[in-house]
């Protein structure tokens, strides 16, 4: 198993060479790095106590932020965020929404772990239009009731796995087997495309149109990084983030400015366009084909030289390019929900942990090849960056949890840490209102409004 600095290394291996100095090597137990992230609070049965992670999940976060900084040694992200450990990212949403740990209920409460009639598997339904879609998925009238899940639950035990799956991405829904880890983990990044150098910028400009949580944590990191982000959102559907608590929001995009655009309209369209053609990179975390109906091609932009963040949940190669995943589904598709729980009873491990590992790991692809000045189509899933992870090693190996007073500590390698609360952990700061900059942006662009 890697200690943190060793898999600083192995991310930067990887990218771009710009002459990053290395990240100061750490190797502390992955158990008591989880300990203190917050994630591993979440993790487990309420009744219990909380349960280490399989694998080294909050090493990895550590060290993906530890790359980061190496990356850009002179911005804020070196010096405002220096002691901020990486780890914490992962429990940082649940610390604003004042999440617990549910067991086979995510902590969100939007996605839950299912008995099927031969395996078990995941779903989410965290809108009211999901919730709709339960009668094409799996028949009956329980998507209009205030709480559907015990009819969805008794419905998945009478089908195979795979037979609910398929009809519930059939239908849009965010769907997974919450089967074994893959023998062979996939790569946590996949260059789709590559374009022509061109002259890196001290401070590029990042057009940030994804929503949530992995894309927009992508692009506050940039921001700290000493880019320019500037976050596109469309008026008919903004960011859903925006309607939860302000301050999860305001740690995601505070350092943005705010563009909001009517894309029902061709005017809207010619100027997300124009917008692209000023940028040096591109955050989104849309399926491809949202973008192609608006008539974007990501490729024929790297070709230009852009630098395209793609964050999906399961890739943009067919069929997975159609397939819709968040956080917790993702995370229990690549495997990690059997390892958490008994073999016959799979937890959640964290709270859509998906999300913070796939955002760390975007920003630091983003950063190198910024700053590298070269164009690529990088393609992040959230499926393929967790299952990564999760091939790294039992970070259980000689790891136990003990009651310490009312609460839980762990004990490895002869030492101890207490298993630590979610906390906040980005700098404070204010979010623009929508579309607040919209005006200045274009103006300074040379783009008509």
């Amino acid at each position: 198993m890697q200690p943190s600095g060793a898999y600083a290394d192995t991310l930067l291996a990887a990218l771009p060479r710009v002459g990053a100095a290395p990240p100061d090597p750490r190797s502390e137990h992955p158990a008591l790095v989880w300990a203190r992230s917050g994630a591993m609070a979440l993790t487990g049965r309420a009744e219990e106590a909380p349960r280490l992670a399989p694998a080294p999940l909050a090493t990895c976060a550590a060290a993906a932020l530890d790359a980061l900084r190496a990356l850009a040694p002179t911005t804020r992200l070196a010096h405002e965020v220096a002691g901020v450990d990486g780890a914490a990212l992962l429990g940082e949403r649940a610390a604003y929404f004042g999440l617990a740990r549910r067991g086979a209920i995510s902590p969100g409460g939007s996605s839950r772990l299912l008995r099927a009639a031969d395996g078990w598997i995941a779903a989410s339904l965290p809108r009211e239009d999901d919730r709709a879609l339960i009668p094409a998925w799996l028949g009956g009238g329980e998507g209009a009731a205030p709480d559907p899940w015990a009819g969805v639950a008794s419905r998945v035990a009478e089908r195979p796995a795979a037979e609910v799956v398929s009809r519930g991405r059939l239908v849009g829904l965010a769907v997974a087997e919450a089967g074994a880890r893959a023998a062979v983990a996939p790569p946590w990044l996949r260059v789709a495309a590559r374009g022509p150098r061109r002259a890196a910028r001290s401070a590029p400009l990042v057009l940030d149109l994804s929503a949530l949580w992995a894309g927009p944590l992508c692009g506050r990191l940039l921001a700290l990084a000493g880019a320019r982000v500037v976050k596109v959102e469309s008026v008919g559907r903004p960011d859903g983030a925006r309607y939860g608590p302000p301050g999860f929001y305001a740690a995601l995009n505070a350092d943005k400015e705010s563009v909001a655009l009517d894309l029902r309209t061709p005017e809207s369209v010619g100027r997300l366009r124009s917008l692209l053609e000023c940028a040096d990179a591109v955050i989104e975390s849309a399926r491809p084909r949202a973008l192609a109906q608006l008539g974007i091609d990501a490729e024929a932009l790297v070709g230009e030289g852009l630098v395209w963040v793609s964050v999906t949940g399961y890739g943009r190669r067919e069929p997975e390019g159609h397939w819709i995943g968040y956080g917790d589904d993702a995370a229990a598709a690549s495997g990690l929900a059997a390892a958490t729980g008994e073999p016959d009873a799979p937890l959640f491990c964290g709270d859509a942990i998906a999300d913070p590992l796939t955002g760390l790991h975007a920003a630091v692809a983003a950063l190198a090849h910024l700053r590298a000045g070269e164009g690529a189509l990088l393609e992040l899933a959230l499926r393929d960056v967790t299952a990564h992870c999760l091939a790294l090693g039992d970070a259980r190996d000689g790891a136990r949890v003990e009651p310490r007073g009312d609460g839980f500590e762990v004990v490895a390698a002869a030492a101890r840490a207490a298993v630590e609360p979610p906390r906040a952990v980005l700098p404070a700061g204010n979010a623009r209102p929508l579309g607040a900059d919209t005006a200045a942006v274009f103006a300074e662009l040379g783009i008509r409004c």
